[in-house]
């Protein structure tokens, strides 16, 4: 019977699942499969499984009651392994990695932090106040300049400084983030968004990240939208 996987843990001390439930029309309850030092986390399931929200919701739980208890490498959403003997066979592949892995995690979890702009007139209004040729080109526009290329001149040079301004700002977000990491991703925003990052963070530094994340939303006001998230596990640090 195909297997639906959720993570890999350490097989010694054996993690808890009473009471979870595994994700499918028709769960089957969470057991784990070893392989020498290596556990991995799986139950069992016929069909193909889709992330409708229980699924996804009965998928984290897991990943949170491993996380609780120990290292934990997570497997996003919607791994399906043929069999027993693949899941052993993937177990025993790169153990040492996979324990120098487990190692690196301990006692640790996932943040995310993106940030995307609030309310722009102030930052437009620092531009024109700052900038000369934007001035300028405000000027000439509000004064009846009929020039067509005015207002693309003037719409091109605001987007590019809201642009620098905005990676400036990312900069200074993960310089201000990163001292309580351990490690960071910084991926490509997406959306309206400026900044995505992932941290991974001891236990031991989390109320101190987040102390310092409360002060940056209070610095930045309404003009910045920022968006916190965690602990998670660590998924994109897992390799």
């Amino acid at each position: 019977m195909a297997l639906y996987v959720y993570a890999i843990t350490a097989a010694s001390p054996e993690p808890g699942l009473d009471g979870l439930e595994g994700v499918g029309s028709d769960p089957s309850p969470p057991r784990t499969i070893t392989a020498g030092p290596l556990a991995a986390v799986v139950s069992d399931t016929s069909e193909e499984i889709r992330p409708a929200r229980r699924d996804l919701l009965l998928h984290q739980a897991v990943q949170e009651r491993l996380m609780a208890t120990g290292s934990v490498l997570p497997l996003r959403f919607g791994y399906v392994a043929a069999d027993e003997e693949t899941v052993r066979a993937a177990l025993e592949s790169d153990t040492d990695a996979r324990l120098a892995a487990l190692e690196r995690l301990r006692n640790c979890a996932e943040f995310h932090v993106r940030a995307s702009q609030g309310d722009d007139g102030p930052l437009l209004r620092r531009i024109l106040d700052e900038v000369p040729e934007a001035r300028d080109l405000a000027a000439r526009l509000r004064g009846g300049d009929e020039d067509p290329r005015l207002p693309l001149a003037l719409g091109e040079l605001m987007a590019g400084q809201v642009q620098a301004r905005q990676l400036a700002l990312a900069e200074d977000l993960v310089g201000a983030l990163e001292p309580y990491a351990r490690d960071q991703v910084v991926r490509e925003p997406t959306g309206d968004d400026f900044l995505n990052l992932s941290l991974l963070v001891a236990d031991d530094r989390t109320d101190a990240l987040l102390e310092t994340w409360a002060e940056l939303g209070r610095r930045l006001g309404d003009d910045v939208v920022l968006r916190f998230s965690g602990p998670l596990p660590p998924y994109s640090f897992a390799g």
